[in-house]
């Protein structure tokens, strides 16, 4: 894990000073040692979401019921009704889990598939320059790739089917949000949010202490940019 950690997003690691160093590299060895440290980078963040308890038991990506229906689920608690409004916070979130490895593929995809031009964005841009590039290239994809997953997920709480159909109500009255109506669409919602939170926490981590490459091209690279 600490190597995927060190080596996620490394090519993030700039500031102005570092523009002068890049131009004694090639283009093909900045877009090269990039792709190789996104494709680390994204691997991890997806494995550190997709198994028990990558949402569920991170307070930073957790996924609550919407914020119109918190008041309900205090209300269940009070009237003995916890469990399952607790049931239907740990399906939620495991859902999102279980969606996880679809972002993987796609994720990767993204990141060698990137242009020199893209590249050069990355290696130059701000602070979460790498995390809007993948939002930018693959939020619509993995959207459609989670709701299925999510969808299968919920389907099997009762108390999930009874949710959209008084949210659909809450909505004429404007004590629901419209976006946040459909419990399937919320939770897919969340997984991606949540997705590009680790990313960007760690693309953060790099830039503020970079660590040693671990690869001949990306020492290359991030060498030039000291």
């Amino acid at each position: 894990m600490r190597k995927n950690l060190t080596t996620l997003l490394a090519g993030l690691v700039l500031a102005a000073p570092a523009l002068a160093g890049l131009e004694s590299i090639t283009n093909q060895d900045a877009s090269s040692g990039l792709r190789e440290a996104l494709v680390a980078g994204t691997q991890y963040a997806v494995d550190s979401l997709g198994k028990t308890d990558g949402f569920f038991g991170n307070g930073k990506v957790k996924i609550p019921l919407p914020e119109s229906a918190q008041k309900i689920e205090k209300l269940m608690h009070q009237f003995g009704m916890g469990k399952q409004a607790d049931d239907l916070v740990l399906t939620i979130n495991r859902a999102a889990e279980a969606a996880m490895p679809e972002a993987k593929t796609l994720l990767v995809d993204a990141a060698r598939k990137m242009s020199v031009q893209d590249a050069k964005a990355i290696l130059t841009g701000g602070q979460d320059s790498a995390t809007q590039y993948f939002k930018r290239t693959t939020s619509d994809q993995l959207q459609k790739k989670f709701l299925p997953i999510v969808q299968k997920a919920t389907s099997k709480v009762q108390l999930a089917q009874k949710y959209d159909e008084y949210a659909g109500k809450g909505v004429k009255f404007g004590l629901v949000k419209k976006e946040d109506a459909d419990l399937d669409t919320y939770v897919t919602r969340k997984a991606l949010d949540g997705l590009f939170v680790m990313v960007a926490e760690q693309e953060a981590k790099i830039r503020q202490n970079p660590a040693q490459a671990v690869s001949g091209i990306l020492k290359k690279v991030f060498g030039a940019m000291k």
